[in-house]
């Protein structure tokens, strides 16, 4: 499960300075020459990385991927990570109320069902990688999930 930040840095010959980034790539410290740096057209950075917590996956698929879980790619909003982080505020205030806030998703790889050590362990790790991204919230940036079973 992944949450990604894909930011543009192409180059055209019309793209004002202050937009134009920089990308330097080496191998071994050495210029990289096999890969044409004015073809590179996304960076694309690995925000957030969840194992088997079904109760963050199955809020995707509710809330971000109008139901389908397919582990397609689907565009994340700056409002849906803070509704997401806001749920798990709420869980981690009111452990009893967890199945109201973030229920448990059964399936095929999707790890424990329980609302044990594990499951709050998964909002803990959930709540540090949403308050860093949205505090360091990029605008220029684009932010997709993905799960992959």
């Amino acid at each position: 499960m992944y949450l990604s930040k894909r930011t543009y840095v192409r180059k055209w010959d019309y793209t004002p300075a202050e937009k134009q980034y920089d990308v330097v790539i080496t191998r071994g410290g050495q210029p990289c020459t096999s890969i044409d740096l004015n073809k590179i057209t996304y960076i694309e950075e690995q925000a957030a990385y969840w194992r088997k917590a079904n109760q963050i996956h199955g809020w995707f698929v509710d809330n971000v991927q109008d139901g389908k879980d397919n582990c397609s790619q689907y565009y994340v909003t700056k409002e849906n990570l803070t509704e997401l982080l806001d749920l798990c505020y709420q869980v981690k205030e009111e452990p009893i109320d967890a199945p109201c806030f973030l229920p448990v998703s059964n399936g095929c790889f999707f790890g424990s069902e329980e609302y044990d050590e594990y499951y709050f362990r998964q909002i803990d790790n959930t709540i540090q990688a949403l308050e860093s991204i949205l505090q360091d919230w990029d605008e220029e940036a684009d932010y997709y999930y993905q799960s992959s079973w």
